[in-house]
C-alpha cells in the first residue's frame, strides 16, 4: 500500500476523480482500464495527491451495478495504479467486498458516499484494514423537504455525528475518519451554496473535511444552465471559497486547473508556504 502523510491544516490536498463507468454525470467515464491508468498518470503529473477510483455512478437515477461488474471495472485499475504508478488510491464504493478487494490490492482509503449505511459490513472492513474512510451526507438522504428553520448545516452535522459514532462503535479509529457534507447530493441549489458558505462549522467535528463541488449541477444552474464541460470556472470559485472556509481535501475532475487554484489559495491564506511549489 502506498502511503501519503496528510499534514492537515498545512495545505489543501487534491483528490482526482477517476470514473470507471459508462454513465458518469460529468461525461468523463472510462471503461478501458489502460485508458483509465493513462488518465490517472496525467492527474498525478498535474498535482493530484489521491486518485479516487469508482466503478458505480452515483448520479441521480443511476442503476446499481452488480458486485461482479464493479469488481471487474475497478480492480484492474486499482492494481495498476498501486503497482505500476505507486499512486495513493481511494476506492469510491458502497460495497464492502469491493473495498476489501481494493484495500487488499494496495488502495489506501475508502470513499463511501452512503456513509457506510448501504453495506453493514463496510465498517468492519475499514476497521480491519485500519484504512481512512470518507463518510458523506446525502446519498439517499433528502434534505430538500426539511424545514428551512432547521437548516441544512444542522442536519448535515447531526447526520455526520451519528455516522461517526456508529463507525467508532464498529472499530473504526476516529482519527481515520474524514467527513464530506455531500455538495450536490439530495440538496437544493441554495442548500449547496449554504454548505460552502458555512463549511467552517463542520470544524466542530474535529475531523478533516472533504468536499466535491466539481462540475455539479448547482454550478451549472447558478451560471445560467451551463453544460458540464463549461463549469470549470464555477468549480474554481467553489474550490477557493471551500478552502477559505476550511476544506482539507478537494475532490475534482479538472486536476490541472484545480491544483493550481488550490496552490494559489493556499499561498494567500497560509503565509508560511510563501507561494512555493509544494512537493507531493
Amino acid at each position: 500500500m502506498t502511503s501519503l502523510t496528510l499534514d492537515w491544516g498545512r495545505r489543501t490536498y487534491i483528490m482526482g476523480v477517476l470514473n470507471v463507468t459508462p454513465d458518469s454525470f460529468s461525461g468523463d467515464g472510462i471503461m478501458d482500464a489502460q485508458a483509465a491508468v493513462t488518465r490517472a498518470r496525467q492527474m498525478l503529473a498535474d498535482g493530484a495527491d489521491i486518485i479516487d477510483v469508482g466503478g458505480e455512478s452515483t448520479r441521480p437515477g443511476a442503476q446499481s451495478v452488480p458486485l461482479e461488474e464493479e469488481l471487474r471495472r475497478v480492480m484492474p485499475v486499482v492494481q495498476a495504479l498501486t503497482g505500476d504508478l505507486g499512486a495513493v488510491v481511494s476506492v469510491d464504493t458502497m460495497k464492502s467486498a469491493v473495498a476489501r478487494s481494493a484495500l487488499g490490492a494496495g488502495a489506501a482509503m475508502v470513499n463511501d458516499v452512503s456513509a457506510m449505511r448501504a453495506d453493514p459490513d463496510m465498517a468492519g472492513v475499514v476497521a480491519e484494514f485500519q484504512a481512512p474512510v470518507v463518510v458523506m451526507h446525502g446519498y439517499g438522504v433528502s434534505t430538500s423537504a426539511e424545514s428551512p428553520a432547521r437548516g441544512v448545516v444542522s442536519e448535515v452535522l447531526e447526520f455526520l455525528e451519528e455516522r461517526i459514532e456508529s463507525a467508532v462503535a464498529s472499530g473504526v479509529a476516529r482519527e481515520r475518519i474524514l467527513v464530506d457534507p455531500g455538495f450536490g447530493f439530495g440538496k437544493t441549489v441554495q442548500q449547496n451554496l449554504e454548505i460552502i458558505r458555512r463549511l467552517r462549522e463542520l470544524r466542530v467535528l474535529q475531523l478533516p473535511v472533504v468536499i466535491g463541488p466539481s462540475r455539479k449541477g448547482t454550478i451549472g444552474r447558478v451560471l445560467g444552465g451551463l453544460p458540464v464541460q463549461e463549469r470549470v470556472e464555477g468549480t474554481a470559485a467553489a474550490v477557493v471559497v471551500s478552502i477559505l472556509n476550511g476544506a482539507d481535501v478537494i475532490r475534482v475532475h479538472d486536476v490541472h486547473v484545480m491544483a493550481r487554484v488550490a496552490r494559489m489559495t493556499d499561498a494567500i491564506i497560509r503565509p508560511e508556504l510563501g507561494g512555493i511549489i509544494l512537493p507531493r
